[in-house]
């Protein structure tokens, strides 16, 4: 892929256009997919929930089964399946989760953005691509004024959001259920993706990943 990110937060809005051109290899797997599946999205996928939100949910990017087939975030998969039913449960989400964007649910207190916002092949976006997308990540959390919590939802979430930031990665590791101070009265929180693979091997169990939504709702419920 060629060139770098072009622009910052302060030139670019917090969500991509849904036809970004940044990436070649996005925009060419985006082609193949509109041309097998013309009737999906297929297109950058904008952040879901509310600018008053104290909680963002950093996932990696769209799977393309899911969110680049709704349009909407962890919507048509199995992550979504897991992430949906834990928000409803610690009070972030109101509704029923039906698994399209039309289905009514609305979240509370949060937003779900993705590190990544258009769908790479076999789920594995490139370093370029990460630090492409960057400006518009940086945008939507400085377009976050009431933001306490950042929860990433595996490594690359993890790193996008200290490289937003401006944090050296050796100074706050990855690991599941890990709570970090990054300043600013913000605390980054992490968790092993939600995804298929990491709870068919056990790597993610769903009591897990429910203890760290635990842990965050105590979070935010401190003065």
């Amino acid at each position: 892929m060629g060139g770098g990110a072009r622009g910052t937060a302060d030139t670019v809005g917090p969500e991509a256009p849904p036809k970004c051109v940044l990436c070649p290899r996005l925009v060419d797997y985006r082609h193949a997919n509109e041309a097998a599946e013309p009737g999906w999205f297929n297109g950058a996928v904008a952040s879901f929930g509310r600018t008053d939100a104290a909680l963002l949910i950093v996932g990696l990017a769209p799977g393309r089964n899911g969110a680049n087939r709704t349009g909407r975030p962890f919507t048509g998969d199995y992550a979504g399946d897991l992430l949906y039913a834990t928000l409803l449960e610690f009070g972030f989400a109101k509704g029923v989760y039906k698994a399209r964007p039309d289905d009514g649910l609305v979240l509370t207190g949060c937003m779900i953005t993705n590190a990544v916002r258009c769908v790479p092949p076999e789920n594995k976006p490139t370093p370029e691509e990460i630090k492409t997308c960057r400006p518009y990540f940086e945008a939507r959390v400085a377009a976050l004024p009431k933001l306490r919590v950042m929860l990433a939802l595996g490594r690359i979430a993890h790193d996008q959001t200290l490289a937003a930031l401006g944090l050296r990665k050796a100074l706050y590791p990855f690991g599941h259920g890990s709570r970090h101070d990054i300043g600013g009265g913000r605390v980054l929180y992490d968790s092993f993706h939600c995804s298929r693979y990491n709870t068919n091997t056990g790597r993610l169990t769903a009591d897990m990943f429910r203890s760290v939504f635990e842990a965050i709702r105590k979070e935010l419920g401190r003065k």
